[in-house]
């Protein structure tokens, strides 16, 4: 992995991953195997190339068509709240920068990905390749409507706010199975912990505050990357 000569992983970004770990683990993050993943997945990989100085600090940052990569403890807490294991077959909605699929693979998760914006699919996709994480299975598409053709998922991770709740990704996930996901406006959003527990039913967790962009439907065709 990382063999491609345009990527750089020197000292220096190892000694600020270290630091970004200390950061993580401070704030509550206490899974061994996430902060293992965070230090093998650089994530200065995922940023344009003037944002490499500060990738190890935690905040999200401007990936282009008008996205940007969530804050490292954003993903890091979805991720332990997720409690993924070894080939858990996860449906992780809003692809972006592929961080946040790159670190679910690290974690040895069959990993499905949809994302919305179509620039940022088709640049995202060949990066996954080039960095090594062809495992991982793109798919351009609308994500309220998930992937019901590789249905049942373990696990569902969606990484924008629905103002309701996603009934058709709910449907997709096996009994037993759970999602994670923001919910709520730009003003008041709560990460949600859902177990569905029959076919027709579910339960719901209300965790911390959260801050996420409004989950859109669509396929939106905004080719360009120069808004940073």
């Amino acid at each position: 992995m990382y063999k491609n000569s345009i990527f750089v992983d020197d000292y220096r970004h190892k000694g600020l991953r270290k630091k970004l770990i200390e950061t993580l683990k401070s704030k509550g993050i206490r899974n061994e195997a996430i902060l293992n993943a965070f230090q093998h997945v650089p994530r200065h990989f995922f940023l344009d190339k003037a944002f490499e100085e500060m990738a190890y600090k935690d905040q999200p940052f401007p990936i282009g068509f008008s996205q940007t990569i969530s804050q490292p403890y954003t993903v890091a807490y979805q991720t332990q709240l997720l409690d993924v294991k070894k080939r858990d077959k996860i449906l992780e909605i809003g692809t972006g920068s592929g961080f946040q699929s790159c670190i679910l693979s690290h974690l040895g998760a069959r990993v499905y990905t949809i994302e919305r914006q179509e620039g940022l699919y088709h640049k995202t996709n060949k990066l996954l390749e080039k960095l090594g994480f062809g495992a991982v299975k793109t798919y351009l598409k609308d994500g309220f409507k998930g992937l019901p053709v590789f249905a049942p998922f373990d696990k569902i991770l969606i990484t924008a706010a629905p103002d309701e709740l996603p009934y058709d990704l709910i449907d997709q996930l096996k009994i037993g199975g759970i999602m994670v996901l923001p919910k709520g406006n730009l003003q008041v959003q709560k990460m949600l912990l859902l177990t569905k527990t029959s076919e027709t039913s579910y339960k719901i967790e209300e965790k911390e505050s959260a801050l996420f962009v409004p989950m859109l439907s669509g396929i939106a065709n905004h080719q360009s990357d120069s808004n940073y």
